[in-house]
């Protein structure tokens, strides 16, 4: 998971965390049922984070892939400079050189602008994608009668409480992968060698 992707689901965990603890102020009794969820296993199973994915990685493709070929123009321009520049007048090669100092600027600064237009259009993408993930655990929360929902990941010691993956992805119509678990191989018993003795 990338620093960007790991940033926007902090701020998720947060508003989760807010709206968890004011679905948790309403009057406690002593039937309030507990629940918990991964929201960060919940949004890697929806299909829109895979097409955001791709959306994103395109995007960021796109952008570095500009960055290229200005670079590339910048290194073709010194080059013609330095090859046509003893036949120039000095004014056209004080023109010539403001211009390559103006795309060397450009160039310095690309990598910040390329930071922040893919920080925008992460947060464009991934929005939709924690709303939607969000309104499904609260009416799932609702509907089910769970008093208190907590993040998985963020409890190090927690009363008995029931996992509602299974309800919120019934809920947004989304399979699961099946978790296949092995049994534990336990070692074939050896016969003895040099067969026994009768």
């Amino acid at each position: 998971m990338t620093l960007k992707k790991k940033k926007s689901m902090k701020k998720f965990y947060v508003i989760v965390a807010v709206a968890l603890t004011l679905i948790a102020a309403q009057p406690v009794t002593a039937q309030s049922k507990i629940g918990y969820i991964s929201t960060e296993e919940l949004i890697s199973v929806m299909p829109e984070t895979m097409k955001a994915d791709s959306n994103l990685s395109q995007f960021r493709n796109a952008l570095y892939q500009n960055a290229q070929e200005k670079q590339n123009a910048l290194e073709t321009a010194i080059g013609r400079f330095n090859k046509d520049s003893a036949t120039m007048t000095q004014a056209r090669k004080d023109v010539q050189r403001t211009e390559l100092q103006k795309m060397l600027q450009d160039l310095q600064g690309e990598e910040q602008r390329i930071n922040q237009q893919l920080q925008q259009k992460q947060q464009e993408l991934i929005g939709p994608i924690n709303k939607r993930a969000f309104d499904a655990i609260q009416a799932v929360a609702k509907e089910n009668g769970y008093g208190y929902v907590f993040e998985k990941n963020a409890l190090l010691v927690a009363p008995p409480a029931e996992d509602i993956m299974p309800l919120v992805a019934k809920k947004m119509n989304i399979k699961l992968p099946t978790q296949t678990t092995t049994p534990p191989t336990t070692p074939a018993p050896t016969a003895p060698k040099g067969g026994s003795k009768q």
